[in-house]
Order: C-alpha cells, then structure tokens, then sequence
C-alpha cells in the first residue's frame, strides 16, 4: 500500500510503495536511515580515517565483464591489506576495525570500481587487553599499503585465470589465453596503484555524515538530473581534475547511452556492497565493541526506545522528514494499489 502524510499542519504528502531495489533511490533514503542508526551504537571515542582503494584502468576493464569475482577480489583483499599491514609491528600492532563500501561509477556513471573504507584511528592489542592508538594524523603508511595491496590483487587475478573464474568477450576476449593475460598484468607489476587516505574525520559525528552519504548511495541520484526528452537525459557532474568554477558542470547523454552507464552499475544478485572486517566482523562485532569501549572507559550511546509505551493509538511515523518544516511525518493514511487517495484530513485531524 501507498500512505498518505501529514507533517506540520495543512501539509500532507504522498509517500509511495518502496519497491526496495537497492539500485533505486527513493528506496535506498529510508535504508540509510535504519543502517545508520544501527552503526550509531557502534561508534568508539576515537578518530577515524578514510582510504581508498582504486583498480588501475586494465583491472576496471575486465571488472567490468567479471563483477562478482573481482568486486569480491577487490574488497576482500584492500581490508587484507589494512588488515596484515596494521597488525605489523613495524606500523601499529594492532588488530583493527573496518567498514567497506563499495563503488563501482565516476560522476558521469563511467565504469571506476573502488572501495571506501572507514577505520578507527588504532586497535586492540594481539592479547586483547589494551588499546593501541594510532598517530594524531596518521593511521599507516600509504606506500606500504599500496605496494602490498599491489602484489595482493595481481596474485588473486592470476589465481582467478589459472582456475578458469574469469571470462573475457568482445576486445577482451584474447586475455582468455594466459600467455596474453600475463603479459597484461606484467606492466602493472612497476606502477604505483592508487591508495589515498583522507584526513582523520572531525569527531565521530561526522563519520555518521560521511556514511549516510555512502554506504546507500547508487550510480545516479534524483537531485543530479536536470532535465530530460525523448531522446536524451542531462544531469550534473563533477570533474574532480578540475577546481573552482568550471568542476561543476552538466553532462548530456543519448537515452541508450545513459541506461546503459547506469546498468554497469547493477551488482550482481546476493553481492554485498557493505562489509566489516577486523573487529568489526558480524561474528564477534558487539562482544569486541563492547570490550573496546571498556578500555577506553566509555559508555555505548543512549538510544531512545520508541517500543515503550506505545499503544494501539500511537501515530505511526516516517523515518524521513518533512519536505516542508524538516519535523517528523506521521501517516494519517494508507490506500491500496489502483485506489486514490482521499482529500487531505480537516484541520482538525491535521493539528491531532
């Protein structure tokens, strides 16, 4: 069913039936809210750092007609990465924690497969009994990382070729012979691979905004398209080789052209787009966030529980806000599929 909205008085909205495709937009908001609100408990006092872990052009390329092997190969072996290298003495010695998102598009929705992730600024030590903090404004080497994390992938994509988990069509098709696809790797074995580290984020709040941003974002958002006919779509992009004025620009594309860019971006069916490593792992992930918090000497967050006193009579509420006054959405109204929506409720109906 479809429901009807009410915000601050007089304003009501229509809110559709979510179709929850992850690829969708609309949908992907109201996910964000909830899975965010899930992590908030699991923020720790400390700074975090931001890395990224891009694929050279070649890589992308056959990513592109391999998703599920290589996505899987790329996100699995960045937090390998952090993971081996943190756990070095020579660097931190700690065991640490990772949140993993991953990306697959450019801003003109170009094929650029990459991976964020958000890691707290140390980690527990090998024995579990203390916690090991990072430098101020340095979590780990980025040469170090990216060197290994060089070996790492060029090892898991000839692993993928030699069993036979790779496939190569059109202008790719002659890499299905190991010959060729060895002496294409081979250049790539002398090049620095991109790993960029951010910053440290400014508190953990701002990890919280930086996440609402990323983890549910999808190729293309609702807000970037300017305007579109029968016969071609333009929306904003930014070319980040670019700054000040001319970085913001609009790009238009024939229809063909832009749904076929936006597909590129369609994961594969059961892909996971968000994963934890480290601490962070689903198994363990509340006894090892409790216990961090314990040597830390902090309290987890309160979280209000809306459970409590509620009754038949309680307004149910959206989880997003009112377009209008930014206050909570209570739904007034459901209808079902091919039945329109009432008038808006009286006044009366509106101030309860």
């Amino acid at each position: 069913m479809n429901q009807k909205l009410s915000g601050k008085p007089g304003a009501v909205h229509i809110s559709y039936n979510s179709c929850r495709n992850r690829h969708c937009p609309k949908c992907q908001a109201g996910a964000a809210k909830v899975w965010l609100a899930a992590r908030e408990v699991e923020l720790l006092p400390v700074r975090y750092f931001h890395l990224v872990f891009t694929l050279p052009k070649q890589v992308a390329d056959i990513a592109h007609q391999n998703k599920r092997e290589i996505y899987n190969l790329l996100m699995r072996v960045s937090a390998d990465t952090v993971i081996k290298i943190a756990a070095d003495p020579k660097h931190l010695g700690a065991r640490v924690g990772i949140t993993s998102v991953l990306h697959t598009w450019g801003s003109a929705m170009t094929h650029h497969p990459h991976v964020h992730m958000i890691v707290p600024g140390g980690g527990l030590s090998t024995d579990g009994t203390r916690w090991i903090t990072s430098r101020k404004n340095f979590f780990l080497s980025v040469r170090v990382l990216s060197r290994l994390y060089r070996r790492l992938i060029l090892e898991g994509l000839a692993k993928l070729h030699r069993t036979g988990r790779l496939s190569f069509f059109g202008d790719h098709a002659g890499l299905a012979d190991s010959t060729a696809f060895e002496a294409m790797l081979a250049p790539l074995r002398n090049i620095d691979w991109v790993v960029y580290a951010k910053e440290p984020f400014a508190g953990p709040k701002a990890v919280l905004a930086y996440l609402s941003r990323y983890t549910h974002r999808i190729a293309i958002s609702n807000s970037r398209l300017v305007r579109f006919d029968a016969g071609s779509v333009t929306f904003k992009v930014k070319n980040y080789r670019v700054n000040g004025a001319g970085r913001h620009t609009t790009i238009t594309l024939k229809i063909n052209e832009f749904i076929r860019r936006f597909l590129m971006h369609v994961l594969p069916k059961g892909q996971h787009r968000i994963r934890h490593y480290g601490f962070f792992g689903n198994g363990n992930r509340a006894a090892n966030v409790a216990r961090i918090r314990e040597l830390l000497g902090d309290q987890p967050p309160n979280r209000k529980d809306t459970s409590e006193g509620e009754n038949d009579q309680s307004p149910r509420i959206l989880a997003l806000p009112c377009p209008c006054c930014g206050g909570r959405l209570i739904i007034v109204d459901t209808f079902a599929p091919a039945q329109h929506p009432r008038a808006p409720p009286t006044s009366a109906r509106a101030a309860a």
